[in-house]
């Protein structure tokens, strides 16, 4: 499975925007199974969504997944701030589009980034999701998530060969963004695809770093530092496989 990282300079507040420059940077990866775009890749990251977020059934940034998917046959992953239809509640989801199947699953934000106030407005998702796409299982998960091992922790229950992680990672606190995305892949034996924006808004700086990490902690391919650009990725299945019957880390594991 070939996997696309779109690492993105995002407009605020610009979905159309947006959309046109990720239509551009897909370009240099025309023959992707799946591509992986930045949380809230469409608005930036708004603590405050009442002028950003899309509504669940108009939102022009999801359509906009769906119509590509469905034209160029893939899948389309990434997080956006909706607000849910009829309410005045807000959540980070974070779509996976299927283009092939017709399908699309959601994981909603489940550690909402306190520090930044994003929990004033949002409301948390209570499940882990898993989607399986080409052979593979992937889990969702969005940005702060990372921090937070229990959360994502392999088990019987929640199985899986890869984690999609989208984020806007600020520069600020780069250091955790690339340990964390190692240790998540190494702990798990898993696929670790990364994807965080790159720019600026009024709040932070993103270097980006956006990278695809093997199930034993190496960086397969990355995006350059403050470069708005893509990196791809031939994701193997027989290497998961390999990998945990070879070295059973897995077999030894708290099960609690």
């Amino acid at each position: 499975m070939k996997v696309t990282i779109i690492q993105l300079d995002i407009e605020w507040g610009s979905p159309q925007k947006n959309i046109k420059k990720i239509e551009l940077l897909m370009r240099q990866a025309p023959d992707s199974d799946l591509y992986v775009l930045p949380e809230m890749w469409s608005t930036g990251f708004a603590t405050e969504p009442q002028d950003f977020a899309e509504d669940e059934l108009t939102s022009i940034s999801l359509r906009w997944m769906r119509d590509t998917a469905r034209q160029k046959h893939c899948a389309i992953s990434g997080s956006l701030a909706i607000r849910l239809s009829g309410t005045r509640q807000y959540v980070n989801r974070h779509y996976f589009v299927d283009g092939r199947s017709l399908t699309e699953k959601y994981y909603d934000k489940h550690h909402l980034f306190r520090y930044g106030g994003e929990d004033r407005y949002y409301q948390a998702g209570g499940k882990q999701v898993v989607v399986e796409y080409e052979g593979f299982r992937l889990m969702l998960l969005t940005c702060y998530d990372l921090r937070f091992p229990v959360w994502s922790r392999y088990s019987d229950k929640l199985s899986y060969d890869a984690i999609i992680a989208v984020a806007n990672w600020p520069d600020s606190r780069q250091n955790a963004w690339q340990i964390l995305t190692r240790a998540r892949a190494m702990e798990n034996q898993a696929y670790l695809i990364g994807c965080n924006r790159v720019g600026d808004d009024e709040y932070s700086h993103y270097r980006g770093q956006s990278a695809i990490i093997s199930p034993i902690g190496k960086t397969l391919v990355s995006c350059r530092a403050n470069s708005e650009e893509t990196a791809s990725f031939l994701l193997n299945l027989e290497t998961i496989v390999h990998q945990r019957s070879k070295f059973k880390v897995l077999d030894d594991r708290d099960v609690r």
